[in-house]
């Protein structure tokens, strides 16, 4: 189950005693990750996604005489017998360059092309469309121009609490064991999707330490080594290839010590409807460099460096400008700290609850 939706379902557990909910959920053991309550009850069903969604949920909406039915994962179904609101995290899969583009796998094609065919129906449809940043809301305005604007909205993700900085030193120790992290390290997580800018991040660490030597070598996430060799070939780095260091595959409760320890945290995407890593990132007391793009400037504010990551020299530069002065990775830090405290899933649930009121029959 997303983690997202899992948060906002755990605050709604603590703030919300009167509604009832039915958590519907395909089978598979990370269902067993939510517990249920007196009011919230887990229905179990399973089936190829398409045919869950769009014929199995909406009978079992109807058989629930549900109020309301809230989609939190960019689709819904296209006929739906109750009210329906629906999270549209993103619209990229709209743009034709990204539904059809390099770099994305074949089940990648499908969803994209899915998430197509159903978003310009349910549009149309939903009582109310929650996405997760102005910059995205913005977006969505402009692809769909007769949507009305009172029917979008956007209502913030959070930061997950055991995001912090984490100084525990025997913890610290076994997770730099099992990573065999280096002494030093930047942190990178990103992937093949081309919006994550693998390519620009790893030519734009190689670029730096071209200037500044091999002192502090780079984590990558589970990120396939002839990918990586690839990019630095084609820039004719790939005699850093060792500095380049893969993790594999990160638990999430282990990524605050793993962050806590990074010297800087990259996050260079191109586009991103709200990018959690980043205040990830600055919970755990770790300068972020990131781009200046989509809705990065609208979440960092001020706590992060901002560069245009379109060109890997521009990363480089940004790797010296912070790793030259100390009072200025603080002033990051001390800065991101305060940014990451703005962000909590108690607010996203709150308002989230505020638009169920909104739309709840008033007889019910």
């Amino acid at each position: 189950m997303d983690f997202v939706v899992l948060e906002l379902i755990r605050e709604l557990q603590i703030i919300d005693k009167e509604n009832d909910y039915f958590i519907f959920v395909n089978e598979g053991p990370d269902n067993q990750v939510i517990q249920e309550t007196a009011n919230f009850k887990i229905i179990e069903f399973g089936g190829a996604y398409p045919v869950w969604e769009q014929i199995k949920l909406p009978k079992l909406a109807r058989k629930y005489q549900l109020d309301l039915l809230h989609c939190t994962s960019n689709t819904a179904p296209i006929s739906c017998p109750v009210p329906l609101m629906v999270t549209i995290h993103d619209i990229i899969y709209m743009e034709v360059k990204n539904v059809m583009g390099k770099g994305y796998t074949p089940y990648q094609l499908f969803g994209n092309l899915y998430r197509k065919f159903v978003v310009n129906r349910i549009v149309k449809t939903a009582k109310k469309i929650i996405t997760v940043s102005n910059f995205e809301k913005g977006t969505i305005e402009s692809y769909f121009s007769n949507l009305p604007s009172e029917n979008l909205v956007a209502v913030y993700n959070g930061v997950s609490k055991h995001f912090q900085p984490i100084e525990d030193q025997s913890e610290l120790a076994r997770i730099r064991e099992k990573y065999q992290l280096p002494e030093r390290y930047f942190l990178f997580l990103g992937n093949t999707d081309p919006k994550k800018n693998t390519a620009n991040a790893l030519v734009g660490y190689a670029k730096y330490c071209q200037v500044e030597g091999k002192d502090i070598k780079l984590m990558v996430g589970d990120l396939d080594r002839e990918v990586i060799r690839k990019h630095l070939s084609d820039a004719g780095l790939e005699e850093y290839l060792d500095q380049i260091q893969n993790t594999g595959y990160i638990p999430n409760a282990e990524m605050p010590a793993l962050i806590s320890m990074a010297e800087i945290f990259l996050y260079p995407s191109l586009r991103e409807s709200f990018g959690i890593p980043l205040l990830e990132a600055m919970a755990c007391a770790t300068p972020v460099l990131s781009g200046q793009k989509s809705s990065l400037p609208e979440v960092a504010g001020e706590a992060a460096l901002l560069v245009d990551v379109t060109k890997p020299e521009n990363i480089s530069s940004g790797l010296q400008k912070l790793m030259a002065s100390k009072d200025l990775r603080k002033d990051y830090i001390r800065k991101g700290l305060e940014r990451s405290k703005a962000f909590s899933w108690e607010n996203t649930a709150l308002e989230t609850l505020e638009l169920y009121k909104a739309l709840k029959p008033t007889n019910a």
